[in-house]
């Protein structure tokens, strides 16, 4: 048996006509009736009752129109279903973003875009710039939340997001630690404590002393706990950016602003996601979060 000559089937019932079911199907009438009598000598029973240019259905017609009814609606779900699972990525959202941002404008960005759009699923990985930069590269994520260590690529948007200031977050029992701001200068004879993987400390370390300009040793942690504990033993001073909102200050720890000779240090911190996998919801993201990060640097 076949959907398709089942579909012939109830056309002819909804139409009360062969020929403009015929005409529906886009086939002859001739062959619609054809193909519902190979239906029934399939089944070996009587669908239609003939009668002249009239017809009835028999019972077990009636029955095959009903069942056959809800067949294909089971089927028409079947097929949105899988298209729907086919089309998943397009429904899904992956969002990259620094491992050392804590500020609350990401999760305020994320929870107003699903407000706005629930229909679409949000994944969101953390990682460090050289992570979130193959991520982007080789499709694991739609959008990055990172700062700029790269001249601009054609291949990307690159949406900047802000500039942000630096801080140097050092022991209050440091000798330095009354300053109004420190500057690269001064901190050269105290550790630059660093957050980054083991397998990235030589790419961190190279970026912060050839790029922004920090001198003198580097030390490294694996999060910022353990960076502020480090800070807390006045082993170092640990930099951090003024990306929105910032984690407290802890106890025993001062909060510096961070100069390079009389200029604030800053980043740039940007969105970049590919030209070619461009969608309304990338930008949409892009833009909720920057207005987050920009009315928290005014308010």
């Amino acid at each position: 048996m076949l959907l398709r000559q089942m579909k012939y089937f109830v056309a002819v019932v909804d139409c009360n006509s062969f020929t403009e079911a015929a005409e529906q199907c886009f086939i002859s009438q001739s062959a619609i009736s054809q193909q519902i009598q190979a239906l029934e000598k399939e089944l070996g029973v009587e669908l239609i009752h003939r009668e002249n240019r009239r017809f009835s259905l028999t019972p077990a017609g009636e029955y095959f129109y009903r069942q056959s009814k809800v067949l294909f609606d089971e089927v028409d779900e079947l097929r949105r279903e899988t298209i729907r699972i086919g089309k998943a990525e397009e429904s899904r959202l992956r969002i990259g973003y620094l491992k050392s941002y804590s500020g609350r404008e990401l999760h305020m960005a994320v929870a107003e875009f699903s407000r706005l759009y629930p229909e679409i699923s949000i994944d969101i990985v953390a990682g460090t710039h050289e992570e979130l930069y193959n991520r982007i590269r080789f499709g694991g994520v739609d959008i990055v939340i990172s700062d700029q260590r790269r001249a601009f690529s054609e291949e990307y948007e690159n949406r900047i997001l802000l500039e942000c200031e630096c801080f140097a977050e050092i022991s209050g029992n440091h000798h330095l630690s009354t300053n109004e701001h420190l500057t690269l200068k001064e901190l050269r004879q105290t550790p630059c404590i660093l957050i980054t993987p083991a397998g990235q400390r030589d790419g961190e370390a190279a970026y912060y002393r050839d790029t922004l300009g920090f001198v003198g040793k580097f030390l490294y942690a694996d999060n910022l706990e353990e960076g502020r504990l480090m800070v807390l033993g006045n082993r170092g001073f640990l930099p951090l950016e003024n990306i929105g909102t910032m984690p407290p200050v802890m106890p025993a720890i001062r909060r510096i602003p961070l100069y390079r000779e009389d200029m604030p240090v800053k980043r740039t911190i940007c969105a970049f996601w590919l030209k070619k996998n461009t969608n309304y919801y990338i930008e949409e993201f892009a833009d909720i979060l920057h207005h987050f990060l920009e009315r928290s640097r005014t308010s």
